[in-house]
């Protein structure tokens, strides 16, 4: 699990990095211009790693379900060599994933204006300013969204299926109770970033809101990767045992300063 989450760890901190140097610097110069190649490669990045955090979650989906449903065959069906093979996929996918898309926002004509409604370059808010026909990206949009979003988000919530019904046959409390917290973290990341992200856009580009959009951008951008640490740490008992000695000493130390003035 642990190998699991130091990949999504590295996933929300490198699609964090493409979008908030920049956005940094237009608040602070109010220079809020972009090179279209620095926007298209914001857009692959971008994209890029969205969907390997889709595969990613799956993954660890499946690796919650044999940690759950078979316990003792968990080390043969997730041996190391079969994690790094997991894992190699995953980024592989994740990364070709994006090539066709950005290859059709490449081919966009914008004759008419250059400005988007939104702190990055996105696909939504540039096919809003686009002169060009946009039908051809946006039913890829559906198919993509389809192959990479849905059937990830499908194949996790089969997985937590099987996993609830394997933790209500457990007959001892605390045995359910031990199940549930082993998986409880990576639910709570689930339902966050799929909740984001099909409201972002699992949805007609017609119903395009730019402030919505910007709201659950922000959320997708900040407070996920801020929420991922806090959500996988709360449960850890090695951090409630750092967390007690820091505690511990603190209130050992506490002494009175007096201000001589």
């Amino acid at each position: 699990m642990y190998i699991f989450l130091c990949n999504l760890s590295f996933i929300d901190i490198s699609y964090t990095s493409t979008i908030l140097p920049k956005l940094l610097d237009m608040v602070l110069t109010q220079c809020k211009t972009i090179s279209f190649l620095e926007c298209f490669i914001q857009v692959y990045f971008f994209m890029s790693f969205a969907c390997t955090e889709f595969l990613l979650l799956a993954a660890m989906a499946y690796d919650r379900y044999v940690a759950i449903c078979h316990p003792l065959r968990y080390s043969i069906l997730m041996s190391p060599k079969r994690c790094a093979y997991l894992l190699l996929a995953v980024w592989i996918a994740g990364f070709l994933d994006p090539v066709i898309h950005t290859s059709f926002i490449v081919n966009l004509s914008f004759c008419s204006s250059y400005n988007i409604d939104h702190f990055y370059c996105d696909v939504s808010p540039l096919l809003t300013i686009t002169c060009s026909d946009t039908f051809t990206i946006s039913i890829w949009n559906y198919i993509n969204g389809t192959l990479i979003g849905i059937s990830s988000f499908t194949y996790t919530l089969v997985s937590y299926v099987f996993i609830i019904t394997a933790i209500l046959n457990i007959q001892s409390a605390g045995g359910r109770r031990k199940a549930f917290s082993t998986c409880a973290s990576h639910m709570t990341s689930v339902i966050i970033f799929y909740g984001t992200m099909i409201s972002m856009y699992i949805r007609p580009t017609s119903t395009y809101s730019p402030q919505q959009d910007k709201f659950f951008a922000l959320l997708y951008v900040v407070c996920i990767p801020m929420l991922n640490p806090l959500i996988y740490t709360l449960k850890n008992k090695d951090f409630h045992h750092v967390f007690k000695k820091l505690e511990t000493k603190i209130s050992l130390n506490k002494r009175n300063i007096t201000f001589l003035f």
